[in-house]
């Protein structure tokens, strides 16, 4: 509440203003606690994925393909090699055309932490249009693609 003063009067006057600044404090810290609590409720939320039922892309004639294997080794295409030269690799491959799409097959027994790493070995080496290989529900072979790669155009071919 305020008060004013008036000289020459034995009486003071009230002002009936309302202070929001109290209210404005309340309102930020509540918003706060909400920005940070919201996040925390939904990261535990038990959830049944559905199967992908996305039509497989076409095959192109000659696909570089990395595998995974459940030991961990790496192949491009037939060949044996490492993590750490899979660019040099991915690059004899598809004759450094980085614009080329990569399809990756990994062994289910493989960790996410061992399939991250090889993709990020090959985002390092520049090829970001990155397909995983999977099986459809009845077995055969189903090729799902990455968001970078559905960017580009319906006609492109890979």
């Amino acid at each position: 509440m305020a008060i004013r003063l008036v000289h020459g009067e034995d009486e003071l006057a009230e002002m009936y203003d309302i202070n929001v600044t109290p209210f404005i404090d309340v309102m930020l810290v509540l918003l706060i606690i909400f920005m940070v609590a919201a996040p925390l409720s939904t990261v535990d939320a038990p959830v049944e994925l559905p199967v992908s039922t996305a039509k497989p892309q076409p095959r192109p004639e000659k696909p570089v393909i990395v595998t995974l294997k459940a030991d961990l080794s790496v192949l491009v295409g037939e060949t044996p090699t490492t993590i750490e030269q899979l660019g040099s690799a991915v690059d004899m491959a598809t004759r450094i055309k980085r614009d080329q799409r990569i399809y990756l097959r990994a062994d289910q027994s493989v960790t996410y932490r061992e399939l991250t790493r090889l993709m990020n070995a090959l985002r390092v080496a520049g090829y970001l249009q990155v397909a995983m290989v999977g099986l459809e529900g009845d077995g055969r072979a189903a090729t799902t693609v990455t968001p970078a790669a559905a960017d580009a155009p319906a006609g492109a071919s890979p």
